[in-house]
């Protein structure tokens, strides 16, 4: 185990190497780049770097390259010449091929093991900023998770939410009393935005059993972090879905993890890749909520590295809170391209060897510019850098590699059959029938007693003398009392779709105070 990360070296036209300092890994880190200048390859040897000195590692693969840390690299690759050259320029001195401890996760459950949470841990901030949901609707959303709490009704998938809201919008009028206006076309909004993430494959993110974090935090027998690598080339295509349950990963590690102060090193580190799409359109309480976040988890022991296209991508309040910099070229096509370039570069501190802005326009493929923190977190001079070579493969390994990976996985047992226990959906439905039969016994109750009512009024008195025949056609039927008229008007709504509602009514709120 080493105290720092070999990030990479220079050469007669470079700086001195660089490295990541393990003591200061937890304050935050960002690799910009433009497409095609090498940001995944410094994603796999940063992410190498972490395993190797013991530090738990959890990053997304969006094009599915990473899947490669799985497996040695090897000789036969087209650019073992080249990666050995770069090796010996830049002083990677003990530079060698070698697999990864790595586990496979996916929501959809297709290339890993499938992450599932519940929908109350999600909560309603984050659902509801999944769903892209209006100001009322969120309240609605709101007022769900509250009777979830006061009713017993745990939420646990998203049959449950729509079971619960069905029932909001059943009892509306009174609830409407207690909380503010309950909308049924608010409720019926979100029951539709509830559908479109079902189609998008949303489902399966809700469920148990729900993913343990411990299990993120896991080392190898030989001492070194797994690595945990998210599929998500085909969650990419639900740009929201994959923001948000990044922003909840991140959110239940700040909640459940205790403070560890300034610790040698990380207790595990959170790659966040295409971080643009966790702050597009995203509304000012939700990126509060993630500069909150990035500002105090690091006290927790976790460090978080965000990758995207241009630093700009990030907001500057939690652009201020990222110490560790690897920037990859930028490309400025444009005026706008101009200014952020200019921007980016004014974030170093300066080194009077070359010009940051000229260096970040013309660094090729595998170099970067790149500041790490030193000593009482003081930021390094900035330096022209060759990233070093990854010691694992470069590119994904093959389906059947990744299958049997996933088969042999410690983790297979906990988390491969789903778990459907009793929650909302299931109470609601049951207090339904109960309130059903209830109502065919008042049903049948009624009726019954209706039929004896007929019958008695239809039988015929004996008092001890003889009936006279009347030879009159009039109705030999007795003029109803009040009280009997009143008693036959309720009998005959009883035995209608209406009496059953009301029936229903009572026994609902009867049940609802349970």
């Amino acid at each position: 185990m080493t105290d720092d990360i070999f990030v990479g070296g220079g050469g007669p036209d470079y700086g001195t190497q660089q490295h990541l300092s393990l003591k200061y890994a937890n304050r935050h880190g960002l690799v910009a780049g433009a497409t095609g200048t090498g940001k995944t390859v410094t994603l796999q040897i940063l992410a190498e770097g972490f395993s190797a000195a013991g530090v738990p590692v959890f990053l997304s693969d969006v094009k599915g390259d990473l899947s490669g840390l799985a497996k040695p690299g090897s000789e036969t690759h087209k650019l073992h010449q080249a990666f050995t050259e770069r090796a010996a320029k830049i002083g990677f001195d003990d530079y060698s091929y070698a697999a990864f401890p790595v586990i496979f996760w996916d929501i959809f459950g297709d290339q890993g093991h499938p992450v599932r949470t519940t929908v109350s841990e999600m909560g309603p901030l984050l659902l509801a900023r999944l769903l892209d949901l209006t100001e009322a609707q969120e309240g609605i959303l709101n007022i769900a998770f509250r009777l979830s709490d006061e009713e017993g009704l745990p939420l646990l998938d998203l049959k449950d939410l729509q079971a619960l809201l069905v029932w909001t919008g059943e009892n509306a009028k009174e609830l409407s009393l207690r909380y503010g206006n309950v909308s049924t076309a608010s409720i019926g909004a979100i029951q539709r935005r509830l559908l479109v993430l079902e189609n998008q494959g949303g489902t399966g993110l809700f469920g148990e059993p729900a993913l343990a974090l411990s299990d993120l935090m896991r080392t190898a027998t030989d001492g070194r972090g797994q690595i945990n690598i998210l599929a998500a080339d085909k969650l990419m295509a639900s740009p929201a879905l994959y923001a948000t349950f990044l922003l909840w990963l991140l959110s239940e590690l700040f909640e459940e993890l205790p403070e560890v102060g300034d610790p040698d090193k990380p207790k595990l580190v959170f790659f966040f890749d295409e971080a643009h799409l966790l702050f597009d359109d995203a509304p000012k309480a939700l990126v509060d909520k993630v500069e909150q976040v990035a500002r105090l988890i690091r006290s927790k022991g976790v460090g978080v590295y965000f990758i995207t296209q241009n630093p700009a991508d990030v907001p500057d309040d939690i652009l201020g809170q990222l110490g560790n910099r690897i920037q990859h070229a930028l490309r400025a096509f444009t005026a706008k391209d101009r200014k952020e370039l200019r921007m980016a570069a004014q974030t170093y501190r300066e080194n009077p060897a070359f010009d940051t802005e000229a260096a970040i326009r013309e660094v090729g493929v595998g170099e970067a510019v790149t500041s790490m923190l030193q000593k009482k977190g003081v930021p390094g001079i900035v330096e022209r850098t060759l990233i070093r070579p990854p010691s694992s493969q470069l590119g994904p390994v093959t389906a059947a590699e990744r299958a049997n990976l996933v088969a042999t996985s410690p983790l297979q047992a906990a988390y491969t059959n789903a778990i459907d226990r009793q929650s909302a959906y299931e109470i609601l439905q049951a207090r339904a029938e109960d309130a059903a039969k209830e109502a065919e016994k008042a049903e049948a109750a009624a009726e019954e007693a209706s039929a004896a009512e007929r019958e008695f009024n239809a039988g015929r008195r004996y008092s001890g003398t003889g009936v006279p025949r009347s030879t009159s056609r009039r109705s030999t039927r007795q003029p109803d009392t009040l009280g009997s008229a009143v008693a036959t008007a309720v009998l005959k709504e009883l035995k209608g779709t209406t009496g059953r509602r009301i029936v229903r009514g009572i026994l609902g709120g009867l049940f609802r105070g349970r």
